[in-house]
């Protein structure tokens, strides 16, 4: 057994999350979660909400309510649609909670005290109509790089280059649109990223397993131009985690909170301290997953994130934990993601563009999303979701494959044999050919998900799901019945069997449905297969089931139409 801390890159507060957002971090973390628990690992699966800076400054705003209450709702909507889609966290934590207040604090002032903290006065664009500076995300411009003219002050998200506000072309503010700005100076704490530059080289490249995508993006910041440089991580803001040494003020930083992306990583070490707090234990329990001097070292780390995230994992959050001087755990694998477009363009939260999580099951339930999600996940380049591949996935995949033979087998036998495991009959060499077949296709798909090539483990699951089908049309137990009922009784059995195994190897991928199916065989245990002839010898003559609903409905040419249509544009 292994212990394995799993984060999926926390979603910033500011409004309902797209299928994009949803792919890119938290529903692949989701899976590889879900599998681990099943191979008998103790898994830590952890995420929350990003609630600080302006992002929630702002949306709060428009929403004309205070940014607490803002974030308490979005919090709860937000948590409310990830039990929704099933995914499985041990604990789904706030960046605004206590713990990480404390925390934050704390891996502050021991930078300070190793000399990793620099008081900087910086130039920073203020706004003479709103009456403030300026930070980051309160500045939208031109990318000096790409030329992306909706680029935020703090990195451009359509080429993930970091910036200063003062970097943007054409400049104006993100509260009122004013372009009347000008430079303006202010005192920031920075930490100096560069002293630490030498340590994080080596540590990077170490990870000599790590995705392209991931190692790139990392050396890309590293060397590019200037190199690492130092970054600020205070504001001037009022929400946020005040910028505080220990107890005491932070001589000349009154009035300022640390910046959110210092403060957002380390909530991944404060919600597991919020798990420990909720379940009433000690601090050991949530040290040992995080402190290698109090457990951690036996313990795997792995992040999953998108690509835009990618430089602040790889470089600002190990600067941190690094710098800290203190044994905490730093991450051992970062899976990243490539976007997923929507039908021609990209997914957008500020423009409203494309389908939201809300909406989404608002249409169909969340195995349909999660199966065309992940058999599509964006791993080694950007891929683009079509309604029309939608409508073909479900329907192929999900309805023909997997649905259609769980109900011709469950109601044949109930035709025949009764809504009973029927008995009689011995296994011949069709059965053995395909648990041969599935002794290979399953030592597969555990590489595959061990891996965590996920697009590769979707394709041997729909594999394995197919080869039920083509044994069942093979094996024609309708026409055996007729002449050798007992050898149908066989087949029948086998294939009953066959359904409690595609539920146990499923449940990662689409949980709900594989529920659905044990509960159809009357199976309680999920055990994953040790032995595939054994798996598949399970249930017992005699054991009595149902005949599950319709596992999946059809998605129809007029339903497609009709969705394509409704969200061609921006979010209702």
């Amino acid at each position: 057994m292994q212990r394995i801390l799993i984060t999926s890159a926390i979603p910033y507060i500011n409004g309902i999350k797209h299928l994009g957002n949803l792919v890119g971090s938290q529903l692949p973390a989701d899976l590889y979660a879900r599998y681990m628990r099943a191979r008998g690992h103790e898994v830590m699966f952890i995420c929350g909400t990003d609630e600080h800076g302006t992002p929630a400054e702002l949306a709060a705003a428009a929403a004309g309510i205070p940014v607490a209450q803002y974030c308490a709702d979005m919090w709860a909507k937000q948590k409310r649609l990830s039990d929704r889609f099933q995914l499985s966290f041990d604990k789904f934590g706030r960046s605004s909670s206590p713990q990480n207040h404390r925390l934050t604090q704390y891996f502050a002032e021991r930078l300070a005290e190793n000399g990793l903290i620099e008081e900087v006065v910086e130039s920073q664009l203020y706004s003479k109509a709103d009456g403030r500076f300026l930070p980051d995300r309160y500045v939208e411009g031109t990318c000096p790089d790409c030329g992306y003219d909706r680029a935020r002050g703090d990195q451009c998200e359509n080429c993930t280059r970091q910036l200063d506000p003062t970097d943007l072309i054409e400049p104006r503010s993100a509260i009122s649109g004013s372009t009347d700005l000008e430079i303006r100076e202010t005192r920031h704490l920075y930490l100096r990223q560069s002293a630490l530059r030498e340590r994080l080289e080596e540590w990077i490249a170490s990870k000599d397993d790590w995705p392209i995508l991931t190692t790139s993006i990392a050396r890309k910041w590293l060397h590019d131009g200037d190199g690492l440089r130092d970054r600020g991580i205070t504001r001037d803001l009022e929400w946020g985690v005040p910028v505080r040494r220990g107890e005491r003020p932070w001589p000349g930083m009154e009035g300022k909170v640390f910046y959110v992306w210092f403060d957002a990583p380390i909530e991944y070490i404060a919600a597991t301290k919020e798990w420990a707090d909720g379940e009433g234990l000690e601090d050991a329990a949530w040290r040992s997953w995080w402190r290698t001097d109090e457990g951690a070292s036996d313990v795997r780390y792995v992040q999953f994130m998108g690509k835009d995230n990618v430089p602040f994992h790889t470089l600002s959050f190990p600067a941190t934990i690094i710098g800290s001087g203190e044994p905490w755990k730093l991450v051992d694998y970062i899976k990243s993601f490539n976007y997923l477009n929507y039908d021609g363009g990209q997914f957008s939260t500020s423009l409203g563009r494309g389908i939201f999580m809300d909406q989404a099951l608002d249409i169909l339930p969340a195995d349909y999303w999660r199966w065309w999600l992940l058999s599509h996940a964006p791993e080694n380049s950007d891929s683009e979701f079509t309604w029309e591949n939608f409508q073909v996935s479900v329907n192929k995949d999900l309805a023909d494959i997997l649905g259609n033979f769980v109900s011709r087998v469950t109601k044949f036998c109930r035709s025949k044999f009764g809504e009973a495991v029927p008995g009689g009959g011995e296994p011949e060499d069709r059965e053995r050919a395909l648990i041969a077949e599935l002794e290979t296709r399953v030592a597969a798909y555990q590489r595959h998900l061990e891996a965590i090539e996920i697009r590769k483990a979707a394709n041997e699951l729909r594999a394995i799901w197919a080869g039920g089908n083509e044994y069942l049309q093979d094996a024609a137990p309708w026409s055996v019945f007729r002449e050798r009922p007992e050898r149908a009784a066989a087949i029948i059995r086998f294939s009953l069997n066959l359904i409690r195994l595609y539920a146990v190897l499923s449940a990662p991928f689409i949980p709900d449905t594989a529920t659905k199916m044990m509960k159809a065989m009357r199976a309680e245990d999920g055990l994953w297969p040790k032995d595939i002839a054994a798996a598949l010898a399970s249930l017992p003559p005699g054991r009595s089931f149902t005949v599950p609903d319709n596992l999946f409905s059809k998605i129809s040419d007029a339903e497609r139409e009709s969705w394509q249509k409704r969200f061609a544009g921006g979010r209702e």
